[in-house]
């Protein structure tokens, strides 16, 4: 149990979990694409769909996308017009998903889908609501609640949602400029850093963009080692935890994985290279910032980075060769690394327990509120494809169990019994939390986070804050209380839903929904 634990969910929900979100009503939304072939579900009541511009389907009564419920587990169809493939996603500071481009009819439109109680509730389609083709495109949530879209395939731009009458896109010239021959710049990763501005990662090189004054205001040396980590050299990235208890915030982004810059095109030709080993963690803080590299457990390209609520990163699926793309990856590596960033050097990562599914391309993984990680999708062909290949489409569901879910640790569990559902900005709060073993106030902090879209290798929007406390107090029984000041600034947390963990001693209780605002 202390290398965690996978369980087998649904043997299929009948479509590959290629992008996936966590909503405030506990439900996962997970779509794939529509110019993939009929998916192994149908559409309710005979309902099918009709697309002139389908590549594949021009009437087409399956789904592809589902809403599934954690609490239940159970799933139920929904219904996506145009076609999603390799889009990006946000979720707005009321709840409400946007999803934004895909492919061809698709690239330039926005999609909405708002939690609700209902069971017919289903996606709304604006078509030509994007000013340019978004396709691999990467999203993040801003202080003000608008949402800014970068990049894409031969999109060296940004622009913004909602957009406003007469807007369009305004150029980013790092996008080109990253570019090789392989591109290696699509799906740039994207951090909102404290003081506002965009942290922008993009093959080898990142910059500082102030998107409000349209201009780079700081450029960091690239990444050491050559390799690259973007799509289709696709590692992974994170915002390490911003803990507003230290005095200057220290802010850090941490890269791992990638492949050598030509893999893709090498993998196209029969030949898988392996997979870059290393990790890059940049103090952006600092006065001069440097990279510092690390060696991971092994190789790997596509993992997906997903951080856990005590802090730890999560680096879960993925290959040990080749790159992201069809029949481009080889050597699954199917066992998870915890990477603990206030361990010793030399000793943050811990092997986890293997999968027995392989999960490279078009695979997904998100938290959610018990601390568990979702993981499902993988997909490296053309179409639906199950038999006669290497690594068949998997249409299942997992969850993987991380060792502080372990019993060994239940009398150190938390548990949540009061919290404010809203939260100020600055504003006092209390949280009141059971535990059967308590250790010491020191060993306590009370967490956010802000649940993510992932899609390829990457969760957009994805942060967690330390939040600020000053004193806790012994109730009775077991039962604990400590107070705690919301998040500083909208550049920290931005507003909208994030899960609220408690954690003693290194294990967290179960997130509870609040809202910052």
């Amino acid at each position: 149990s202390l290398q965690g634990e996978w369980r087998l969910l649904h043997e299929s929900i009948g479509i590959s979990a290629m992008h996936m979100q966590l909503l405030k009503n506990n439900k996962l939304v997970i779509f794939d694409r529509t110019d993939f072939g009929p998916s192994n579900l149908s559409l309710p009541d005979g309902r099918c769909r009709s697309d002139p511009n389908d590549e594949v389907l021009v009437r087409d009564c399956t789904a592809h996308s589902i809403m599934y419920d954690i609490g239940s587990n159970s799933f139920r169809p929904l219904t996506i017009l145009t076609d999603t493939w390799c889009s990006s996603g946000t979720v707005l500071p009321d709840g409400t998903l946007v999803q934004t481009g895909g492919f061809n009819d698709g690239d330039h439109v926005t999609r909405t889908l708002a939690p609700c109680a209902r069971k017919n509730c289903d996606w709304n389609e604006f078509p030509d609501s994007l000013s340019r083709r978004r396709w691999y495109a990467t999203n993040q949530i801003l202080p003000d609640g608008r949402i800014i879209i970068v990049g894409g395939r031969a999109q060296f731009n940004y622009e913004f949602y909602p957009r406003n009458y007469g807007d369009g896109s305004i150029r980013l010239r790092f996008l080109k400029e990253a570019r090789d021959g392989s591109e290696n710049n699509l799906y740039p990763f994207l951090h909102l850093l404290p003081d506002g501005n965009l942290f922008v990662f993009a093959n080898t090189r990142s910059i500082v963009l102030d998107y409000k004054r349209h201009r780079v205001v700081r450029e960091f040396p690239a990444i050491h080692g050559g390799d690259s980590r973007n799509y289709p050299s696709s590692g992974s990235s994170v915002l390490l935890p911003i803990d507003e208890n230290v005095t200057p915030v220290r802010v850090e982004v941490l890269i791992c994985g990638g492949a050598k810059n030509n893999a893709y095109e090498q993998a196209d030709q029969g030949t898988f290279l392996r997979a870059s080993s290393t990790c890059g963690r940049l103090r952006i803080s600092d006065r001069h910032p440097a990279w510092k590299m690390e060696a991971m457990p092994m190789p790997r390209v596509m993992g997906d980075m997903v951080l856990l609520p005590n802090g730890d990163v999560i680096i879960i699926n993925g290959a040990g060769s080749g790159a992201a793309g069809w029949e481009a990856g080889r050597n699954p590596v199917t066992r998870p690394v915890i990477y603990r960033p206030d361990g010793g050097s030399g000793n943050r990562f811990s092997v986890m327990a293997a999968s027995g599914r392989p999960r490279m391309y078009h695979s997904t993984a998100v938290l959610i509120p018990d601390g568990r990680v979702f993981v499902g999708g993988g997909n490296p062909h053309i179409y639906y494809n199950f038999s006669g290949v290497d690594f068949p489409t998997d249409l299942s569901l997992e969850s993987f169990s991380p060792p502080y879910l372990s019993p060994h640790y239940d009398r150190l569990r938390p548990r949540i019994v009061e919290i404010e559902e809203t939260l100020g900005y600055t504003a006092p709060f209390l949280v009141r939390f059971r535990v059967p073993e308590f250790r010491r106030m020191s060993e306590v902090s009370v967490r956010i986070v802000a649940p993510p879209f992932n899609t390829h290798s990457f969760s957009m929007n994805q942060r967690m804050v330390v939040l600020r406390w000053d004193e806790a107090a012994y109730i009775g029984g077991d039962v604990y209380e400590v107070a705690a000041f919301g998040p500083s600034t909208a550049e920290i947390a931005p507003p909208g839903y994030y899960l609220l963990f408690l954690v003693h001693s290194g294990i967290p209780s179960s997130g509870a929904w609040i809202k910052i605002q």
